[in-house]
This record gives structure tokens, sequence and C-alpha cells, in this order.
């Protein structure tokens, strides 16, 4: 798979095939009353009378079932945020492990959190693998993912769509185009539906700790106006700077007062700019915030591209990891409030 963002995927992925799909079954019959629902979540008054279940997700589709869903499947780094908040899956397909190429052992990848994953079944790890048999075998009562482009199913198989969507009703919840305030908080929305105590102690201190980093990066960035931040991802050919106001992470940056680069000559999908190595320098940046995704290369890689070692930011060692998809609970983003937070207070200007 390429190494800058994965949202690049959404704009090729007719060269992203799938293996052969099998024949499936009737869909799981869905319920719903016609009970007054309460905004994006479960109608709580069908809940009260029939335990029937539904919630709508950020397509404007209301998912149902005639009871509350405990076999659940979902994208990994969903799936990750879901635990956060108190529920668990089943199933998650996505980047979920890493295996060492000589032992075969396998440890988290970095979209999986807390996530225990010798205690989920892996139905696809990487980009284009979703095993649908697998999946059928886990009797899914709701399918999870996240969303980049209106309807596009994050590491849900394009030509596998429609018969994936076909065995259990599903929920997508935006990735992208939203600030990260709102995006977690249609995560804890979920959450609620799905019988989660999103008021717990812990969950209340998660969320405390996030609104707290939020107005630490303000105060920081409001003293480091003349900081300029470069969103970045390295691959072997290109370097790709990002948009910062299609993210939800880098859009919230950009609302808390953060200087973003903007790149001029974006990609058709509208989300970065590739570099060839000897342009990498086009854009000038006090500081560096690099994918740390698997499958992008690292400082110690990047340590082999000259130029990338010429960088102002580079030399003064103001280069940090971004992760690019967030997992989306307040325990996993406030530390990456905390971490900007502090790059930006100790940030000089170089460029």
């Amino acid at each position: 798979m390429p190494s800058n963002a994965r949202a690049t995927h959404l704009t090729r992925r007719g060269l992203l095939t799938a293996g052969g799909a099998l024949g499936l079954g009737a869909a799981l019959a869905a319920c719903g009353g016609g009970d007054k629902k309460t905004e994006g979540g479960a109608s709580a008054s069908a809940s009260a009378k029939s335990g029937a279940w539904e919630f709508k997700d950020d397509r404007g589709q209301v998912a149902k079932a005639k009871s509350t869903p405990k076999n659940i499947v979902a994208f990994t780094g969903a799936a990750a945020a879901l635990k956060d908040f108190g529920v668990e899956v089943t199933g998650v397909f996505g980047p979920t492990y890493v295996e060492d190429p000589k032992t075969k052992a396998k440890k988290p990848d970095v979209q999986a959190g807390d996530l225990d994953i010798t205690k989920v079944k892996v139905i696809g790890n990487v980009w284009g693998e979703f095993k649908i048999e697998e999946y059928l075998k886990l009797a899914p009562e709701l399918l999870i993912t996240d969303m980049w482009e209106k309807n596009d199913l994050w590491y849900v198989p394009a030509e596998q769509k429609d018969k994936i969507l076909s065995i259990a009703p599903s929920v997508a919840l935006w990735a992208a185009g939203r600030s990260m305030p709102a995006v977690l908080q249609r995560h804890a929305d979920l959450a609620a539906s799905l019988g989660a105590d999103v008021q717990s102690a812990k969950v209340k201190a998660d969320k405390a700790r996030f609104e707290a980093a939020a107005e630490r990066v303000r105060k920081a960035a409001q003293g480091k106006k003349d900081i300029k931040v470069l969103i970045g991802s390295g691959s072997p050919d290109l370097f790709y700077v990002s948009t910062p106001v299609r993210p939800t992470d880098t859009l919230y940056f950009k609302e808390l007062g953060v200087t973003l680069v903007v790149p001029d000559k974006l990609d058709e999908g509208g989300w970065f700019e590739g570099l060839s190595w000897e342009q990498v320098d086009k854009y000038k940046a006090d500081v560096i915030l690099l994918d740390n995704r698997t499958g992008t290369l690292q400082p110690e890689q990047l340590k082999a591209k000259p130029t990338w070692n010429a960088l102002p930011a580079v030399k003064a060692g103001q280069v940090y990891p971004r992760v690019t998809e967030p997992i989306y609970s307040y325990a996993k983003c406030a530390p990456l409030l905390e971490d900007l937070a502090k790059a930006l207070e100790n940030a000089k200007k170089v460029a």
C-alpha cells in the first residue's frame, strides 16, 4: 500500500481488488418502531418498551436491530475507540497487527489502541482484505467503520460493499471534514446507544483531560504564531504535504490557532500535494508532524534522504509523530493535543 495518507486510496479504489466473494445469505432482519429518536442515537422509548435498537449514522442512514447489538465487527480504529468508551467488539478489519518477518510474532498496529489483538477475530489486516466467509462465521449483528468521503466505507472493499452490507446493519461515522470534538461526540453517541456508560468517572476524566489539552494548545499557539507547522508523510519516492482543512485533527489544530502550512497544488481528491524528494523543501516549516502509520517512512528511515536531512525542522530536531488516523476517544485524543502543545511550547523559529 502507498505510504502516504491512507485517505489517498479513495481516489484509486479501482486499482485495489479483493479476493473472490462467496454467495451470501439473506440479510439479518431489522426492525424498529415509529418512536421519536434522540438526535443521532438510539430510540429511547423503543428500547424501553421492546428492546429494539436503532442509530442514525453520518450517512443519514438508520441502522436497526431487534435488540442492542452485541456481536459487533468494526474497523480497527473504531473498535479501539469503542473499547475506550466501554464497548467490546467480536471482530475487526483494517491495520490491526504488525508481523515480524522472521519470528512471525504479532504486535499491535498503532491503530489498534488498547485492543487485545489475541481476543478479536481479524478478518482483514491490510487494504483491500475483507474475508467475507470469516465475517459470516462471526454472525455479526452490526458493522461499524469510518467514512472519509460520503458513503465510502473505510476498509470495506468497494467491489464487495453491497454483499458485505447485506449481511448485517452498518454504521459509518465521519473521520474527516468535521472538527475533532464533533467526531468524538458522535463516537460517544454510538457507544452510548450500544450500552456504554459515557457518563462514567473514567470517560468524564478523559474528556476533561482532552479539554484541558485543547486549551493548552490554544495558549501555546497564541504565543507561537510565527511557528509554521507542516503535516507530512514519507514514502520512498514522494513526500506528501497534507492540507489541514480536511483531516479532523488538523482542522481542530487550525481552529485552536496553530499556524499550519497549506499546500497549493492538491491531488485530485483534495487531500495532499506530492513532492519529489528534490522538491521537499518547497514549503518552509519550523515543525514537521510526520505520519506515524505502519507503511510510512519514519525518521530513522528518512535519514537516507539527504534533502530530508537538510530541512531546518529536521536539523533542529523539531520533527514529531502525527497520529494520522486518530482513535476517536477522549482517552486517545487527549495525548495528541498534549504532545502538540509541548512541541509548540518548545519550538524555535528555524525556517
